[in-house]
């Protein structure tokens, strides 16, 4: 594997937590000076899940700001967004249970708001559309939830429920009526919550489908091209799905891809995936946005189309979640498998 280097390398700091990290997220910001983080965590000594914000110093030291524990197993998945001028979190767990939680933005303090039993078994994963708080939810059992938070109650509908035939394991909205899942044999679904009774459009392709095995980790829609989904998963697997050419996907990395891949970033799971929003769209032309990855085998790193892959991190563990701060694109967020996180600040482009 061929790997380019940064003309100037990211500033590092790694940072020991002393538990199991499973997630982590930007938080909305609440004033303009201060940043913090919200951390999906688990105390293997006393088998403890919980939901942390740490405020991070400008010397990127983090502290403990506020955490919540009243949860029934380990966090899945893990979102954030602002609404109404608060932070809000939404989390699923490994049995199926739906959070979504409210910042105090003067402590700092965890609220919840709702929690609901929305899965049998595993919650796969949970989005919240930006800058609102209507949330959706898949799992392993086949079912795709969707969640609002309407003035007076929580207003709950399934949209489909496959009875375990299926598995969805990857959300994303793409508009405030859109959304997009991933799941088993790379597949890909486009649902219009206008239009019920299943996804409006399915994603087949037989080069990714030689490898029937493989899952879609993790999914990502930017913005300004709504239209393209992007999804990570097994084998090191980076592709794009147009809905305008929907047979014709643009592979950026995987194990065995053939012809049109300049090489794969990497060989194992590619836990998460998204835009690389420090790169403008304008900058790109009608190319591929760049995006960044996180993998089963220690990567942090950028793919652009056509490009040998740029990395930013190798860990000797997993790195299994990042994020990207959206006001701040050049400082990453990520955790590590051996119980701690990495901030990276890059340098800005100019």
């Amino acid at each position: 594997m061929a790997i380019a280097q940064l003309p100037e390398s990211p500033k590092i700091h790694k940072l020991p937590l002393y538990k199991y990290v499973d997630a982590v997220r930007w938080l909305p910001p609440i004033s303009a000076l201060d940043r913090h983080a919200v951390i999906a965590s688990f105390d293997s000594d006393s088998g403890s899940p919980a939901i942390e914000i740490h405020s991070i110093s400008p010397s990127k030291t983090p502290t403990l700001a506020s955490a919540y524990a009243p949860l029934s197993s380990r966090i899945s998945s893990l979102k954030s967004t602002s609404f109404a001028h608060r932070p809000v979190i939404a989390a699923s767990t490994h049995l199926g249970s739906f959070h979504i939680m409210a910042v105090d933005p003067a402590d700092l303090s965890i609220e919840p708001v709702a929690e609901e039993e929305l899965h049998s078994g595993g919650a796969s994963c949970v989005d919240l559309v930006d800058g609102g708080v209507d949330c959706v939810s898949v799992g392993e059992d086949g079912r795709v939830n969707l969640v609002s938070l309407g003035e007076a109650q929580l207003k709950k509908a399934r949209v489909f429920d496959a009875n375990g035939l299926v598995s969805y394991t990857a959300a994303r909205w793409a508009s405030p009526s859109e959304f997009a899942t991933g799941g088993y044999g790379f597949s890909l679904h486009w649902w219009d919550r206008r239009k019920p009774g299943g996804p409006v459009s399915q994603f087949k392709c037989d080069r990714v489908h030689e490898k029937a095995s493989g899952i879609v980790h993790s999914i990502d829609i930017h913005p300004s091209r709504k239209h393209t989904c992007l999804a990570g998963g097994s084998a090191g697997t980076i592709f794009a799905w147009d809905l305008r050419r929907q047979q014709q996907p643009i592979i950026l990395s995987g194990v065995g891809m053939g012809e049109g891949v300049t090489s794969s970033v990497s060989e194992s799971e590619i836990w998460e995936i998204q835009y690389d929003r420090s790169i403008s769209p304008s900058n790109v032309g009608t190319r591929m946005l760049p995006v960044m990855i996180c993998s089963e085998d220690g990567i942090l790193a950028v793919v652009k189309e056509g490009e040998e892959p740029v990395e930013l991190l190798a860990e000797p563990c997993a790195i299994n979640s990042f994020d990207i701060d959206r006001q701040n694109p050049s400082e990453v967020i990520c955790s590590l498998e051996w119980e701690s996180i990495a901030i990276l600040s890059r340098p800005k482009p100019k």
